[in-house]
């Protein structure tokens, strides 16, 4: 698809502005340029923070109804052009254009949910009598919003993981400025435009396009900025975690997701989950399907299917309708999954499919017998690479699950509900997913995960309850 290079603008508190410098937006499947967007500065940066103080004021301001209605008609923006939004995810990120109509269409669904709990922004009451000398006082506590909200986005999901800061932000009355990933800002400036269509006042949002390093750490840093809310890596998490200071932190840093596949799965409908949530956006997705333990008795059946169903997979170019996967983000990333894969095999894994790279392509891979102190078995792999091993039973399955630094989600594939109950009860993770794979979402769940894999929740109403703090209200009655 040819694109015309218009040279975007970002939006600065409800303006769009120019900068001097400029970034190039290519597309990661030929390095094209698609278009350049504004490499922004520390003043500009700050410049969005001075306004926001303002926008968090009238976003706090704003009733409940308007806030409802602006989201809604956002959502309704959208919807209307959808096509244009798919395309754009298209052309600057991994997705290919049926992926990409899937994350519009997820998005919109986002900003609606996020106008309905914008309504549900409840409080309660207190019974103060229960302290002894506290009969005649009464109260309750309500939540107000925090303030003014920094975020800083990923390329992977580059409108709706947007959406999912952005949308409960303006619900719950805050003011938040977004710093979307250099390789994708248009999708999140494309977001700006539907919230300035939908009527939000100025102020209340930013989207400052530019280098994390040269704007992030003011970003984050800040004092004004009262929380920050980040989807990303587990380096950059911990740099900004020791950079924030005392303030609010959201994080979603990734995860290295197993599967479970006991004896009595429907094999057919594991393999299927298993390679979708594997293969899914080539791997860059941070609920993707890495390590599959299966239980010895079907392995050999799962193995053969499972490859075949790896090899069935068409790569090539994004924008055609017959192509199940595209290329990664960068070549750069392609070349970082070929080492760790390299890496594997050199250390004694097999592999059963896949492993070839070109350009910025790699192809569905299977791996088996990779010895678990390969990096590739320990951190997230943030590509088309999945790893099958054999397991006696549940419980070494579960105990092989744990045995990372992350817990995002997980799945398992079983009939027996004690068998289910009990990985629920014992893997260490934030969701678990029973038969089905670590991939599925719904956007209104909680998201989150343990250890390295973050911290707090994502999910629309568990968003604005961590962009909200609670106020208590106590009246002392007379006692005559």
């Amino acid at each position: 698809m040819t694109t015309q290079l218009t040279g975007q603008k970002m939006f600065l508190a409800g303006n769009w502005v120019k900068c001097d410098r400029m970034i190039e937006v290519r597309d990661p499947q030929d390095n094209s340029i698609i278009d350049t967007v504004p490499a922004a500065s520390e003043d500009h940066m700050l410049k969005a923070i001075e306004e926001a103080k303002a926008g968090a004021e009238i976003a706090a301001s704003m009733p409940v109804h308007q806030r409802m209605k602006i989201v809604n008609v956002a959502a309704d923006y959208i919807e209307v052009h959808s096509e244009k939004y798919a395309r754009t995810i298209a052309s600057e990120g991994s997705k290919t254009i049926r992926e990409a109509r899937k994350e519009v269409a997820r998005c919109v669904e986002t900003l609606r949910i996020s106008a309905e709990e914008a309504r549900r922004i409840h409080g309660e009451t207190i019974p103060f009598d229960q302290m002894p000398g506290s009969e005649h006082r009464v109260g309750y506590f309500y939540r107000f919003p925090i303030g003014i909200i920094g975020a800083i986005t990923p390329f992977n999901d580059p409108l709706n993981l947007v959406a999912h800061k952005v949308g409960p932000a303006i619900a719950s009355g805050n003011a938040i400025i977004v710093k979307p990933a250099t390789v994708t800002p248009l999708s999140a400036l494309l977001l700006a435009e539907a919230f300035a269509q939908a009527g939000l006042p100025p102020k209340v949002l930013s989207v400052i396009t530019g280098y994390g390093s040269e704007i992030g750490d003011v970003l984050v840093s800040h004092p004004a900025v009262r929380m920050v809310t980040f989807t990303g890596g587990v380096d950059a998490g911990e740099e900004i975690s020791r950079k924030a200071g005392l303030k609010k932190i959201s994080m979603e840093l990734g995860s290295n997701s197993p599967v479970i596949i006991l004896e009595d799965a429907d094999l057919e409908d594991a393999v299927e989950s298993t390679a979708s949530g594997a293969f899914w956006a080539a791997g860059q997705n941070c609920l993707g399907v890495q390590r599959v333990y299966i239980q010895e008795s079907i392995m050999t059946n799962f193995e053969k299917a499972f490859v075949e169903r790896t090899n069935q997979y068409r790569v090539g170019d994004k924008q055609s309708e017959h192509i199940d996967m595209g290329p990664l983000i960068s070549e750069k990333e392609a070349i970082r999954v070929e080492d760790l894969v390299n890496e594997a095999i050199e250390n004694g894994a097999l592999l059963l499919a896949g492993g070839e790279r070109d350009g910025a392509f790699y192809s569905p891979t299977v791996l088996a017998n990779v010895p678990t102190d390969c990096t590739i078995s320990k951190e997230e792999i943030f590509g088309p690479v999945v790893l099958l091993y054999p397991v006696s039973d549940l419980d070494e399955a579960i105990q092989q699950s744990n045995d990372v630094n992350y817990g995002l989600q997980a799945g398992i594939f079983t009939k027996d509900i004690e068998k289910a109950h009990k990985a629920i009860a014992k893997m260490d993770v934030g969701g678990i997913m029973i038969n089905d794979s670590s991939d599925y979402r719904i956007d209104a769940m909680p998201f989150g995960g343990v250890k390295k894999s973050g911290l707090g929740r994502e999910g629309i109403k568990f968003s604005v309850q961590e962009m909200t703090e609670p106020k208590v209200v106590c009246f002392k009655l007379s006692t005559h």
